[in-house]
């Protein structure tokens, strides 16, 4: 039987970049351009009761156009009262016109306009084109969400593919199995002295290739990987199954100097959905698409595990990008990395100090998978610990 080996100092593997959430540099952007806009304004030395006049009557015709949006919308949503609204003519009311204060508003808007020297133009005819320009532009599709505008409202929502499919693992599979891992391969290593000598090894090992290419047998992902053993079966009656079965695979993992580590290694299996969802033409998914999610799928997951105090330190992420030039044993490379990260960090407790060594103080270009900075320049660590 083969003892894990000691750490030896490695470049670390290039890490993908994970997106950060977004912050409110949108806003700050939008307060400077205000100012800078309110700075103008002095500037031009337009009359008060001109520049007045004409700033109200632009907050009335936006008024104007979210009121007849709203109103459009509602056209359509009364043919779904009973489907979408249970039946409430005022419930799909307050769906079209969310804010509550946009009717107030524009009544002040015109009040102030009217209160103010008129240039002689009747104020029903200024009104009426704010209408014809608001409709023009729904109609034409001009003010529609960007791109960037969709992703962030997804995002902070939650409602994005990625989102349901890292809850959905982490309820009905992680939250299961996790907890019980520790004791499985505890049960396995009184059996098996020496293939698990690494007690920080004991963890459930993710991979999450963001392309979300998958494949069933690792073995044929991977000559160096090698299938060893079943690890004890956990059995549940979960939702009308009755002794449903969940189990892991513990590998043999060979490295460069043909030294074999051991660990409990599988794919995440929700990408395989992101993967099929790509390739069919009804889910209206392009790779884009599915590599923006597979990124949000593991943030999303890690955010979960972390608030997770059943499922600590009994798992490790390992999301990586595959070469664009083919490598027959890079994906062994990438779980023996992390082997070594795991058991550095054990012999770094053991001494009672912080891991610090050549191949775990990455620079600032190999650190774009770290989602909080504040863990810089300690390990890659996506196990909760």
């Amino acid at each position: 039987m083969s003892r894990e080996p000691c750490p030896r100092q490695r470049c670390a593997p290039r890490s993908p970049r994970i997106p950060q959430p977004r912050g409110g540099r949108a806003v700050r952007a939008a307060l400077l351009l205000l100012a800078l806009c309110a700075g103008a304004l002095l500037l031009a030395g337009q009359p008060l009761a001109h520049t007045a006049r004409s700033l109200t009557f632009h907050f009335a015709t936006l008024q104007i156009g979210a009121l007849l949006r709203g109103t459009c919308y509602l056209a359509e949503e009364i043919f779904h009262l009973d489907s979408r609204h249970h039946g409430s003519f005022w419930r799909a009311l307050s769906t079209c016109f969310p804010p509550g204060w946009q009717g107030p508003l524009l009544l002040i808007c015109g009040s102030a306009y009217v209160a103010l020297f008129s240039d002689g133009q009747p104020l029903g005819l200024h009104f009426i084109l704010a209408s014809l320009c608001q409709l023009l532009i729904l109609v034409l599709g001009l003010q529609k969400p960007s791109a960037v505008e969709m992703s962030e409202m997804s995002e902070r929502s939650k409602q994005n593919v990625a989102h349901g499919l890292a809850w959905s693992y982490y309820v009905g599979y992680l939250k299961i199995v996790l907890p019980r891992l520790k004791k499985s391969m505890e049960e396995f290593s009184r059996v098996n002295l020496n293939l698990l000598a690494c007690r920080k090894t004991w963890k459930l090992h993710i991979l999450i290739p963001l392309s979300c290419d998958v494949c069933d047998d690792l073995e044929k992902a991977d000559s160096n990987i090698q299938y060893v053993t079943d690890l004890t079966e956990t059995t549940l009656a979960r939702a009308g199954t009755k002794k449903r079965v969940y189990k892991h695979s513990l590998y043999a993992i060979r490295d460069e100097e043909n030294q074999l580590w051991h660990c409990a290694v599988e794919y995440a299996t929700p990408l395989q959905t992101l993967y099929a969802m790509s390739q069919d033409e009804c889910a209206a998914f392009s790779r884009e698409e599915r590599l923006e999610q597979a990124k949000l799928f593991y943030r999303t997951l890690e955010e979960i595990l972390k608030g997770s105090k059943e499922c600590a330190d009994t798992y490790r992420l390992i999301a990586y990008e595959e070469p664009e030039e083919a490598e027959t044993h890079f994906l062994s490379r990438e779980i023996v990395w992390h082997l070594r990260q795991e058991l550095h960090e054990e012999i770094a407790v053991l001494e009672g100090s912080h891991p610090h060594s050549p191949s775990t103080a990455l620079d600032s270009a190999e650190l774009n998978l770290q989602i909080s900075v504040s863990d810089l320049p300690q390990p890659l660590r996506t196990d909760g610990f």
